[in-house]
């Protein structure tokens, strides 16, 4: 399944649950003893899904628990991994809270779906990064908008990239807009209640036309025609309530979504920097340049200049005629 590369010990315990021989590869070949059950218990590992469709036999997902370690290689070779419980090496507390904020958006309109999303990375109070990519391509008609951890939305889009591209190599077909997200849905629904943090905008075309969903680490899954995320997403709600319309064209929707991003990026201290701007349609994704949000704060000051003169001369006109 998903993360069956991720965590590759699963294919052990199952085999020891299943009283078949098996040993743990380590990175280099390496091999290790199997964990006797009481140790499996203790590590938090005896939490699989199963399916009666498959005859029985569990999903290959680990779901951790507040409780659950992660098996490391060992510089013994046959130690045992009993080792390497909790107990030994206590959690190490974060030096300070690992808040992030950001500001992503898609909408539909008549010509496709529009992208577009900030480039700061933050954490805390610092500016992790300042050219993130936080608009991720899965392939040439779907794209995903990231807010949360970024490792995690990194990960987890290679993840929905590779299931997707098996998915086309056994059925010789490509997975729909509606399946992706109800995939990713079902992937992230066991990590609910842990630190993973993902908060995902899927955005492409299919042969139903443009889709938009919204899909949480929780497991949370929306469809609807406009979605903006992250701790900017109030102040370009502001912009796009009012301005998204199905009848825009190409040139309107671009500039409603820079300057929904700018607006955002203006009140929100996480969100900053550059504005990245994607368009979906029939043909596949268009990736624009990306634009530094500096100048459209010199291109709003010139436009707000240029209305004071204005009105000063009307001003002064009506006082002529006076």
């Amino acid at each position: 399944m998903a993360l069956q590369d991720v965590s590759g010990f699963q294919d052990t315990l199952m085999s020891h649950r299943w009283n078949t021989p098996a040993s743990l590869s380590g990175p280099m070949g390496d091999t290790t003893p199997l964990l006797d059950m009481a140790d499996e218990r203790n590590l938090g590992w005896g939490r699989f899904k199963s399916s009666e469709r498959d005859g029985g036999v569990p999903l290959r997902f680990f779901i951790p628990t507040p409780q659950s370690s992660v098996p490391f290689r060992c510089e013994n070779r046959h130690a045992s991994l009993s080792s390497l419980s909790t107990s030994s090496s206590p959690p190490t507390r974060r030096p300070f809270p690992l808040s992030h904020g950001t500001t992503t958006l898609a909408f539909v309109f008549q010509g496709g779906v529009i992208a577009a999303a900030d480039t700061r990375a933050s954490c805390s109070g610092l500016v992790a990064c300042p050219s993130a990519q936080k608009i991720l391509p899965i392939h040439s008609h779907l794209l995903v908008t990231t807010s949360g951890s970024g490792a995690d939305c990194m990960l987890w889009e290679r993840i929905l990239a590779r299931e997707i591209r098996l998915y086309q190599l056994r059925h010789g077909r490509r997975l729909s807009i509606t399946g992706s997200a109800k995939l990713l849905s079902h992937m992230l629904h066991p990590f609910k209640g842990t630190d993973v943090c993902v908060a995902a905008t899927l955005c492409g075309w299919d042969r139903c036309g443009p889709k938009l969903f919204y899909v949480c680490s929780d497991g949370t899954r929306l469809q609807g025609e406009l979605f903006s995320v992250g701790s900017g997403s109030p102040y370009a709600y502001g912009v796009l309530d009012g301005e998204v319309q199905w009848s825009l064209n190409e040139e309107e929707a671009i500039s409603l979504a820079r300057e929904a991003v700018y607006r955002a990026t203006h009140r929100d201290a996480y969100s900053g920097n550059c504005v990245d701007l994607f368009h979906i349609t029939a043909q596949g994704y268009c990736r624009r340049d990306r634009e530094d949000l500096r100048e459209e704060y010199h291109r709003e000051r010139e436009r707000v200049l240029k209305r004071g003169k204005e009105r000063e001369r009307e001003k002064e006109s009506e006082e002529d005629k006076k």
